[in-house]
C-alpha cells in the first residue's frame, strides 16, 4: 500500500484521524507539523512570530517535499497546500486525502486560532481563509471524504473504504 496523505483545515482531525488510521490499516504515522517542529527546534506559532507566513510556508513547503516514506499515514498542517512543490511530491508518494467539513464545524472545533498556529494573512479572517483553502485542498485531493458530522469511527470506516474501492 502507498502512503495515505491526510490535508484538510486545522480541526478537520487529520492527526488524531491518521494514528488510528496508522492502527488499523497496520502503517506507520508521521505528523508533518511535528517534522517541521523537530527540524526548527520550536513550536509552529514560534515559527511564524519569529520567521513571519511567508517564512513559515516556505520550511513547511521544504519539510513536507522531502518526506521519505512507504507504508505510513502522513497528517500534514492545514498550509501545505500552498507549496506546490510539497504537493506534487506528496501526491507521488501515496494517496492524498482530503476531509472536508463545513466552515461552521471548523469554526466551533477551532476555538482560538492563533494558539493553534493558523496561518492567517494581514487582514484576513477564518471564512475567507476557508474559502480560498478549500478551491486548493479539492485540486490537489485524489479522494475528498466528507466528514460532516462524523464521529472518529465512521470517518475512519469511511476513508478506509473509500481507500479499498
Amino acid at each position: 500500500m502507498k502512503n495515505i496523505v491526510l490535508i484538510g483545515m486545522p480541526g478537520a482531525g487529520k492527526s488524531t484521524i491518521g494514528v488510528i488510521l496508522a492502527k488499523v490499516l497496520g502503517l506507520k504515522f508521521i505528523d508533518a507539523d511535528l517534522l517541521i517542529q523537530e527540524q526548527e527546534k520550536c513550536l509552529l506559532k514560534d515559527i511564524i512570530e519569529k520567521k513571519g507566513l511567508q517564512g513559515f510556508l516556505e520550511i513547511e513547503n521544504q519539510v513536507n517535499s522531502h518526506i521519505i516514506t512507504e507504508h505510513s499515514v502522513i497528517a500534514t498542517g492545514g498550509s501545505v497546500i500552498y507549496g506546490s512543490q510539497a504537493m506534487n511530491h506528496l501526491r507521488e508518494i501515496g494517496t492524498v486525502v482530503y476531509i472536508k467539513l463545513s466552515y461552521e464545524t471548523i469554526k466551533n472545533r477551532l476555538g482560538n486560532i492563533q494558539q493553534r498556529g493558523v496561518v492567517l494573512k494581514k487582514g484576513q479572517d477564518l471564512k475567507s481563509l476557508y474559502e480560498e483553502r478549500c478551491l486548493l485542498y479539492e485540486r490537489y485531493a485524489h479522494i475528498i471524504v466528507d466528514s460532516e458530522g462524523l464521529g472518529i469511527e465512521e470517518l475512519m470506516e469511511k476513508i478506509v473504504c473509500v481507500l479499498s474501492e
